[in-house]
């Protein structure tokens, strides 16, 4: 059965909830998107029983600190069980150029030289390009430029054994550049900074993000079959699911999934 195992669904400054990262699973095999913030991605994969040795393969998206510093703390724990022979196999990190450089250079800075030593050689980094596939035992995944005029980003587009797919567009609006690998999914992962009543609030727009009712409106357009929304604002945590949904709900009439953290979706 495949899986979205959800992480954390908030945005860079949430202190209510975790910053979004999340695991697609075949049940076999396992790809960590991201990783937040911090540390606090293992407190995360504690509470969904995922231990961090069973973790292989990791992509990173970009090099925001809301995504990219848990990596490095990722980095760093696994290669402390290489050290003690508590991990087997290698942990394999894909993202574009930079994403990789801005991964290797943090870790140059901040980890022993010990450590740094295994990356290369049990931390086994791979560039990634525009529209290039990569696999995760028999899952296939193609990455994608999300064509971001703030800050180089990739997304990917999953193939399922089943023919199904599933989109996730980082934590940027859609640009129609990407339409070939978006339309009509299966599935679709897409931020919404906040409601659109909230826009004065949040200023979504200014940050280079969206509204509930902006992706709504996208995937009618784009003829989505299920719709998930993360990387939102956590002042309406309590009634988030409600509210995203209802705004959501306005302009597109497919299925509309606004996960909490540590939710496992079904797919």
């Amino acid at each position: 059965m495949n899986q979205i195992i959800i992480l954390g669904t908030g945005h860079a400054t949430v202190t209510k909830c975790y910053n979004t990262c999340f695991i697609v699973s075949n049940q076999h095999d396992m790809l960590l998107v991201d990783a937040g913030g911090g540390n606090g991605i293992f407190h995360q994969l504690e509470q969904v029983n995922i231990p961090l040795r069973n973790i292989h393969y990791l992509f990173i998206t970009h090099t925001h600190t809301d995504h990219i510093f848990g990596c490095v703390w990722v980095v760093r724990l696994v290669i402390q069980m290489l050290l003690q022979d508590e991990y087997e196999g290698s942990l394999h990190i894909y993202s574009h150029d930079k994403g990789l450089r801005a991964l290797r250079e943090i870790c140059e800075m901040t980890l022993h030289q010990e450590y740094n030593d295994l990356i290369g050689q049990r931390i086994l980094l791979h560039e990634l390009r525009d529209g290039e596939h990569f696999h995760v035992g028999a899952m296939d995944f193609q990455a994608f430029d999300i064509q971001s005029d703030k800050e180089k980003q990739f997304g990917f587009r999953w193939h399922m054994d089943d023919g199904r797919t599933l989109v996730c567009l980082g934590d940027e609006p859609y640009n129609p550049l990407c339409r070939k690998y978006v339309e009509g999914a299966d599935w679709l992962m897409s931020e919404a900074f906040c409601l659109y009543e909230d826009r004065d609030i949040f200023h979504p727009y200014e940050k280079y993000h969206s509204t509930a009712k902006d992706v709504g409106m996208m995937a009618a357009s784009l003829h989505i079959k299920n719709l998930l929304l993360y990387h939102t604002e956590d002042h309406r945590l309590a009634t988030r699911k409600m509210d995203y949904t209802a705004e959501a709900t306005r302009y597109f009439q497919g299925n509309i999934l606004v996960p909490d953290d540590l939710e496992v979706i079904s797919l």
